[in-house]
């Protein structure tokens, strides 16, 4: 089975191959910024730490999108939406809420949460359990409304 990294530098390949330029731009953007984090961190990234910088580079464009709708500039919407549905194709399957609330409940039993001063606890076990599935903000949101009802 071939890592995320190998199977982002295919998509590239067959990209180029097709004349897919919108496409190809943003699989080179993100194998940029993967080698960017490698360089920095002067190591190999493996799937899950990938994963994350696929996750960062969603949010960009998400927080994009929704400076450039309320400026109006319906373009620059388009150009970042089309890259957004690049990049989603390589993140892992996404949580459902359910599936996320069961994680939440069962961190705030583990670390025995009981109240909003613990959840820094709670989300430090779920960050790395959820990193890539879910939106942590979300994932955050529903951690101290499950600790404020305590």
């Amino acid at each position: 089975m071939s890592s995320l990294k190998e199977r982002i530098t295919e998509d590239m390949k067959a990209a180029m191959r097709a004349r897919e330029t919108e496409r190809l731009g943003t699989i080179r953007l993100l194998l940029a910024a993967i080698k960017q984090r490698e360089v920095d961190d002067r190591t190999e990234l493996d799937d899950a730490a990938v994963a994350g910088v696929i996750d960062k580079l969603v949010k960009q464009r998400k927080d994009s999108i929704s400076q450039f709708a309320s400026a109006g500039r319906q373009d620059l919407v388009d150009k970042e939406e089309s890259e957004l549905v690049v990049l989603q194709a390589y993140m892992p399957q996404q949580l459902s809420a359910a599936e996320i609330e069961a994680e939440v409940a069962a961190a705030v039993a583990q670390v025995g949460a009981a109240g909003p001063q613990d959840m820094g606890k709670v989300m430090g076990v779920l960050k790395p359990k959820l990193a890539g599935r879910a939106d942590m903000t979300a994932v955050s949101a529903q951690v101290k409304a499950a600790l404020t009802v305590k």
